[in-house]
């Protein structure tokens, strides 16, 4: 198995066998994680590629 270089992604399964990502920061902690699980791993992938992609959206607030 290959070195783990952060900050990445991983992919795992829940109890229910469904894929679910997570996203761990440079010094190696949980910072995001996706918000439902996905049936097919390639689903989960594009949930990842869809929060890569965002990366360059305005971010809004309110006081």
């Amino acid at each position: 198995m290959a070195t783990v270089t952060y900050p990445c992604y991983w992919q795992k399964k829940d109890n229910k066998g469904q894929w679910y990502w997570i996203y761990y920061a440079k010094n190696g902690e949980e910072i995001a994680r996706s918000s439902e699980s996905y049936v097919n791993r390639s689903d989960c992938a594009n949930s990842i590629a869809l929060v890569q992609n965002s990366s360059g959206h305005k971010i809004y607030y309110t006081e």
